[in-house]
Parts: C-alpha cells; structure tokens; sequence
C-alpha cells in the first residue's frame, strides 16, 4: 500500500524489550511520517517522543483497545485507516492532557476505577481467577479513598473518580476546543455503579445523575493518598497532589477532520 502512494518505508517489528529504543531510534531518524501500528500505550510513547516539533505520526489500531487510533480515524481496520491517512490526511496539531511530566491524547482516569485495570490485564492474559481476585480486591477499596478536585481554580468538591477527556475523543467537543472535557463521578453504592453502568450501554452516560460534566483548562486533584490513574489505557501512579493541564500540542498527526472519521 505505501508503495502504491510512492512512499519509501523502513518497517520494524520490535519486540517488547526493544520497543522504546526502537522508537526513539526511529523518531532520531527524523522521518517525514511515523507510522505505528500497537496499543495505546506504544501510541502514547510515540507521540512524547515525537513531540510538538517532532515526526508527524499516523497512530493505527494494533492494540486491545485502539482508543487513540479510533479517535483519530474512527473505528476502522487499520489498513483502512492508513488508507484514510494517505488520501485525505492533513496535517494536525494533537492536544491533550498533561500529568506529572505524563502526556495523554484519549481520557485519563482517575480514582478507584483506575484500580480495575490490574483485573483487566488478568483477564487479557487468560487467567480468570487472577482477574476475579483483582476486581474483588477492586471493589473493596472503592469508596475508601475518594478524590477531591478543583477545576479552573473554583471551588473544592469531592467525587470517587475523575475523568478527564481529551477534544479529539470527546462526543462533546470540537478537536480545536482548548480544554478537557472533566466528568466528576461520584456513584453512592453498587446499585449507582450498576445504573452508571447500564445508562453506559444504552445511553450518554452524561445524563446519569452520578455524573457532573464540565469543561476546565486546569484541574487539581489531591487525595490521602497515592492516585490510581489510567492514562490512554496505560496504569499509572500518582503522586497525592496532582494538576492535570490542557497542552495544545502534544504531536503531529497525518489525520482527516474530525467529522470525516
């Protein structure tokens, strides 16, 4: 296909503990185009190396999740979506969030739900008691260490999660708009995390009344202690007292307009 459009390629399939040196060697190679064909987190580590300044990257789904790669082209085969980029890509600046020196271009999760994604990984490795034994211990420590947050420098308020979206992914915004879209969750009980969950499937889980939808530049958020999070897919560690920033250009992306995805 690259040949077709009289695009020269290097291609390189880097195994897992070769990854990111294969990755920097390849944005230090300074290509007109990176194109990555992984999971959210390779995405992720591309887009940081690469940089505002850096190689314009063509993110493909080749992962589990693809949530980057399905909010730059939309739930497609990646062929299709590489495809997508050479005919009608243009290049974009792609904002996104800024933690603790972490960059996110998707969602960043914060709070106990962020404590699943060791249950997740269970299950994505075959191994179900391991992943019910994770969920289990999950659900135990949810409600116990709830997260307080100020957005844009108002008010204190108190939620169990914070979930900061990015413009690209958001169903809400336009991918130009200058902030995150922040959804406050703060169900009372198992029932409202099953209603949560349920108004997820069949409706804008925005309309649920656990949820406080708003949009800020800045967001601070602390906690007693250490803060579960789940960057683009990726668990993350974080410090008790975090601020989370709107960066307008965390990459280059050879990307259509958001309403031709």
């Amino acid at each position: 296909m690259l040949a077709e459009f009289g695009v020269t390629a290097k291609v390189h399939a880097a195994q897992p503990g070769d990854l990111i040196a294969r990755l920097k060697a390849s944005v230090d190679a300074a290509p007109d185009l990176l194109i990555v064909l992984a999971g959210d987190g390779t995405a992720r580590a591309a887009a940081e190396l690469c940089g505002p300044d850096g190689p314009m990257m063509a993110p493909l789904p080749g992962g589990t999740m693809n949530m980057l790669p399905h909010a730059v082209y939309g739930t497609r085969p990646w062929p299709e979506a590489l495809r997508l980029a050479l005919t009608e890509g243009r290049p974009r600046n792609l904002g996104g969030g800024c933690i603790e020196g972490h960059r996110f271009l998707v969602a960043a999760i914060l709070g106990s739900p962020a404590l699943l994604a060791p249950a997740r990984e269970a299950a994505r490795s075959g191994k179900p008691k391991l992943a019910f034994l994770r969920a289990k211990r999950a659900f135990t420590r949810a409600f116990t260490g709830r997260l307080r947050y100020s957005l844009d420098g108002g008010q204190r308020e108190k939620a169990e999660a914070l979930v900061l979206m990015c413009p690209m992914a958001s169903k809400v915004m336009h991918a130009e708009d200058g902030r995150l879209e922040a959804a406050a969750l703060d169900p009372k009980g198992a029932g409202e995390i099953l209603r949560l969950g349920i108004n997820a499937m069949v409706r804008d889980w925005r309309l649920d009344p656990a949820v406080d939808d708003r949009f800020c530049k800045i967001a601070r958020v602390w906690s007693a202690q250490g803060i579960p999070a789940i960057l683009d897919g990726e668990t993350v560690k974080l410090p008790s007292l975090i601020d989370v920033r709107y960066d307008p250009k965390v990459c280059r992306v050879l990307a259509p307009p958001k309403d031709e995805r």
